[in-house]
């Protein structure tokens, strides 16, 4: 029998960073030049490499035995905990009833796509998860380019947005940013707010990497700014580097009561509720507690090591600029520079670019720019610098932080040694493109 599937499905491309990761996952072991036995360097998937905070850990081993289906919005101690952390770290003041969890905030923000009305606003570069949800859904969308500096602006949005019929616009937007890292102001919040209010845009503020940002005082949520129009997305993820956990929290805006009504009819049609053991290990990631303080305090501080050195690395090669991070584990390159002599190696777009590092002698793994939804022709790249060994660099840094800039180089060529080999390939490559010799490309097929 031949099975038939729905076309929308057919249209929706496996995200970049899960296509790599399989390739690599499959094929990391077939490159039959000795020299190659460290597999690949992974700047593609980007999943924080420490272990999940000992409190969640010992909390899920004593809950195990909860079989029992949970309440569809949470059970009441998680959504507790959530609201008393989010007035904790965010200054925001939320009741228990405008917190609802799901499996992650990916299925969340899906969710809110299903049941918001209008056209969806996304501003580019971008996560390579919204667009294929939103093409999934059937959504009228539009792109926001970034300016220069990688962040939008409110003029651009109020000048789509005045071009917009629909009674109500979405606007996603991620802070701290994926792919680059970088971090919106107070300041610049509140005037992309005072566009929302005008124009009648509802915002999903996607806040999974706000624990991660590296002046963390200076982060504001969107739901402070705007609380009575944005959808505030967080979760275990990448705070508590818990993406496998599978759990993620949306605080709703004020006076939404007959659209949490609609949300609630939505999760228990499409999952029921989020695993019972899982919630209650995540209650004790969201309580106060001295050992997951120092636990953000110090994945932190290797996470702006990390950025620094990597910036820097990039940046040092000639031709390549970079955007700084402020926050998240990842950043923006930008190989444009390297056009001419792309295009003269048979390489057009930024999947040949991909391709073309994955193969030997490279062995890199990024994510190209077509995945963050830019032009396809467009030579950009986000590096995610996490690929080492998250407990071991954990304990070190705990036992003594590097305090000098000579210090923190010398920790990340210690602790972090494929990080710097892999920048130190991504220059080889780009070396060998110009004097016309790199190696072959191979298309991914998974």
């Amino acid at each position: 029998m031949r099975f038939v599937t729905d076309q929308q499905v057919e249209d929706i491309e496996m995200p970049e960073n899960l296509k790599l990761n399989t390739f690599l996952q499959e094929f990391h072991s077939d490159c039959p030049h000795p020299e190659c036995d460290f597999g690949f360097y992974g700047f593609a998937f980007g999943q924080s490499p420490f272990p999940v905070p000992g409190p969640v850990q010992d909390a899920l081993a004593r809950n195990s035995g909860r079989g029992a289906y949970a309440a569809v919005q949470g059970i009441p101690e998680l959504r507790s905990a959530i609201s008393r952390y989010n007035k904790r770290y965010f200054g925001m003041d939320i009741s228990p009833e405008r917190v609802y969890v799901g499996p992650g905030t990916k299925e969340l923000i899906f969710n809110l796509l299903e049941i918001l009305h209008g056209t969806v606003i996304l501003p580019t570069p971008a996560w390579l998860g919204y667009l294929p949800q939103i093409r999934f859904l059937k959504k009228n969308f539009h792109m926001l380019p970034a300016r220069a500096n990688k962040k939008i602006h409110p003029d651009d949005l109020r000048r789509l947005a005045l071009r917009l019929h629909d009674r109500q616009k979405i606007l996603i937007l991620n802070n701290p940013n994926n792919p680059t890292g970088l971090v919106y102001g107070r300041n610049e919040l509140e005037e992309i707010a005072a566009v929302c209010r005008e124009q009648n845009i509802v915002v999903i503020s996607d806040e999974i990497y706000a624990q991660t940002t590296f002046e963390y005082a200076q982060f504001t949520s969107m739901g402070k700014i705007y609380p009575e129009g944005s959808f505030v997305t967080n979760g275990l993820s990448k705070s508590h580097a818990a993406g496998g956990y599978r759990l993620g929290y949306v605080v709703f805006p004020q006076h939404a009561t007959d659209l949490k009504a609609q949300f609630k009819k939505i999760l228990a049609t499409e999952y029921t509720a989020v695993s019972t053991p899982i919630q209650h290990a995540a209650v004790a990631g969201f309580e106060p507690c001295r050992e997951i303080d120092e636990y953000f305090e110090t994945t932190r501080g290797i996470h702006q090591i990390m950025a620094e050195y990597a910036h820097h690395a990039i940046c040092s090669i000639e031709g390549v600029r970079a955007t700084r991070p402020g926050g998240t584990f990842y950043l923006l390159a930008d190989f444009n520079s390297f056009s001419e002599h792309l295009h003269k190696a048979g390489i057009y777009t930024s999947q040949d670019l991909s391709e073309s590092l994955i193969v030997h002698p490279y062995h890199t793994a990024i994510v190209g720019g077509d995945s963050l939804v830019l032009e396809r022709t467009d030579f950009s790249a986000r590096i995610a610098y996490v690929d080492y060994d998250g407990a071991a660099v954990y304990a070190r840094y705990a036992g003594s932080p590097p305090k000098t800039a000579s210090e923190r180089t010398e920790f990340v060529q210690k602790n972090a040694p494929r990080v710097v080999a892999g920048i130190s390939m991504i220059e080889r490559f780009l070396d060998d493109v110009k004097n016309g010799v790199r190696g072959q490309k191979q298309t991914l097929t998974v």
